[in-house]
């Protein structure tokens, strides 16, 4: 008798009990989800520091502008309790440096969290795991070990960004301190032409004095070197805007209004021959003013006309000045209205501009500068629609 054995077909469940496709798709989506993440805060962060650091031109970081926007509210206390303005220029003093100092934690506080980002998407560990390898990573301490080759290599990558991040600002720091020092060497010597603080009338009086008109020329020029240097300086170095002179009574911008306004007199009122050199500094001189307003989207018209657009100078203010001349002797012009509209003509090219830079950088009391600022201070401005 033949015997047949049949065989039972069974089938192996290979999957755990608990397997659950929506939720695996769930968490490698999560997974995918987290390194793009990671990826973008990274890369926004290195933005950041090479718009700051790197690019020699005008460039915009909203993380820095959101540092040093979110530190000068935290200057605020100080500055209300401060009830003298050489206080308040000693509270001051530390802005801008402590905002530039600020900005390295805080693009290691995002590459370190970018990262942690990216190493969970990697499924490295959990939360504390992450941040312990990208903290160990980014700081070069090597407490933390990875595990596989794309997450050494991230590691790797993350501690040469930290070590570039240091050099960065270490290289940045000399190279501010030199434009800094340019610019005050003129700020400081202008001082013996101009009186303390710095006047255009003041200035012209010296001169005629002291090395006779027609020798304004050679500081025209000089001065049109410093309008450029300081348009290039203070756009790519956005910082140098802030920071403040030696001495509180002085200021890169109170110092610029009063050379501009003085080669706008001497052009319009005084009676020397024309000097192109005074027209061209004014020229460099107002464009460097509006170029930093508009790094800081601060409101100033671009082409501007009178009397279409006013000026904050009023016409009493220039007649007393030109009694004030004519007392000292200094050859005018005959014509008083000619004078007044090529002297508000002139003005309305970079009195917007300059008022609103004295605003943002709280200068110190200058006449047809800083003592006519408005009321509502910044905020006003910064709300203020352009013309």
């Amino acid at each position: 008798m033949d015997f047949i054995f049949i065989r039972k077909s069974t089938t192996v469940n290979l999957r755990p009990p608990s397997y659950n496709p929506a939720m695996t798709f769930t968490t490698n989506l999560a997974h995918i989800a987290s390194f793009l993440v990671g990826v973008i805060v990274v890369l926004l962060t290195l933005f950041s520091a090479i718009s700051t650091f790197v690019l020699p031109r005008s460039a915009r970081s909203p993380l820095t502008r959101f540092v040093f926007g979110l530190l000068r509210s935290g200057f605020d206390l100080p500055l209300h309790f401060a009830k003298t303005y050489q206080r308040r220029d000693a509270v001051m003093a530390y802005y801008a440096p402590l905002g530039l100092m600020l900005l390295l934690p805080t693009w290691y506080l995002l590459i370190s969290t970018g990262y942690a980002a990216m190493y969970w998407g990697l499924g490295f560990g959990n939360f504390v795991d992450v941040y312990q390898l990208s903290g160990s990573s980014l700081f070069t301490l090597g407490f933390a070990s990875p595990r596989g080759f794309l997450i050494s290599a991230l590691t790797f990558s993350e501690a040469m960004l930290g070590l570039i991040l240091v050099a960065l600002l270490i290289a940045y720091l000399p190279t501010m301190y030199a434009a800094f020092s340019r610019r005050e060497q003129n700020v400081n010597m202008l001082e013996v032409r101009a009186g303390n603080p710095p006047s255009a009338v003041e200035m012209l009086l010296r001169f005629g004095r002291i090395h006779g008109l027609e020798k304004l020329g050679d500081y025209w020029r000089a001065w049109e070197s410093w309008f450029a240097d300081i348009e290039e300086s203070h756009t790519t170095l956005a910082t140098l805007v802030f920071f403040r002179s030696p001495r509180a009574e002085i200021s890169w911008i109170t110092a610029a209004g009063a050379v501009l306004d003085a080669a706008a007199l001497t052009l319009s009122a005084v009676d020397v021959p024309y000097e192109p050199s005074a027209a061209l500094c004014i020229r460099a001189g107002y464009l460097a003013l509006r170029r930093i307003a508009n790094h800081f989207e601060l409101p100033n018209p671009q082409l501007p006309h009178f009397p279409d657009d006013a000026i904050t100078v009023e016409r009493a203010e220039f007649d007393a000045t030109l009694t004030r001349l004519e007392a000292a002797g200094l050859p005018l012009k005959p014509d008083r209205e000619q004078a007044w509209m090529d002297f508000a003509g002139w003005r309305v090219n970079y009195d917007s501009a300059l008022i609103t830079l004295c605003v943002l950088v709280m200068a110190p009391f200058a006449p047809w500068s800083s003592d006519r600022l408005p009321e509502a201070g910044l905020f006003h401005l910064l709300t203020r629609k352009a013309k």
